[in-house]
């Protein structure tokens, strides 16, 4: 195994061969990506490889998992997602892995999921993001929630390596360590800041001026090409 996530009680696995493996409960036929509605069927007790993602003939690299949803990642950057809720990235809800065509053009090379949310890196550096809103997890400067993948335009001319998205909150790292953060304010590590005290949420990216990291090195972000 190269790789693993964790959903709301299910698990993903993706090996070096670059197969996806699921196991675990369905969440009504949703998470485990067999293409299932059948609650008799509700949990896969031993790993199973989903064959929807197999049948592509794509090596996949990497897995992320929502609360009811997940995402799988190929080796060329090319992402796919199922499950319930807008963490797909296509807009709905589907048992059966499916393309994120809005991403199409734009290889990624690094993604995460929250529990109603995700995120995506791409190999230009640019942070997409999308799902619920709720606490402006997304970084667009408001609640709404996106469909599908949109970037995060305050973070334009930052070369993001890796990013984690939360049910609150998100945190994004760029090529040098440098960390910024948006979403609810008391999770970001920021209240060290008079100008951002006051607020219960930080809707755009902001800057922590007292975190530094390795973001590269990162063992889930894939190599630059």
């Amino acid at each position: 195994m190269v790789g693993v996530a964790l959903g709301w009680c299910f698990t993903l696995a993706v090996t070096d061969a670059g197969a996806v493996f699921s196991f675990g409960c369905s969440n009504g036929g949703f998470t485990l990506g067999h293409g299932s509605f059948a609650f008799a069927a509700e949990a896969e007790v031993l790993p199973r490889r989903i064959e929807a993602l197999a049948l592509t003939g794509r090596r996949f690299v990497a897995v992320a998992a929502g609360s009811f949803h997940a995402l799988a990642l190929t080796e060329k950057g090319e992402l796919y997602g199922w499950g319930r809720g807008r963490g797909t990235g296509h807009g709905g809800d589907d048992p059966t892995p499916q393309r994120v065509t809005a991403l199409i053009g734009q290889p990624v090379k690094h993604v995460h999921s929250g529990s109603d949310s995700s995120c995506a890196v791409t190999e230009k550096g640019e942070l997409y993001t999308w799902g619920d809103s709720g606490d402006g997890q997304l970084g667009h400067g408001d609640d709404s929630a996106q469909q599908t993948p949109k970037r995060v335009e305050g973070l334009d001319g930052v070369k993001v390596a890796a990013a984690a998205v939360c049910y609150t909150h998100t945190l994004v790292a760029d090529e040098d360590g440098v960390v910024w953060a948006f979403g609810l304010r008391s999770a970001l590590g920021l209240d060290g800041d008079p100008d951002l005290t006051s607020r219960e949420r930080v809707w755009n990216p902001t800057l922590i001026p007292t975190l530094r990291v390795r973001a590269r090195k990162s063992p889930d972000v894939l190599p630059f090409r």
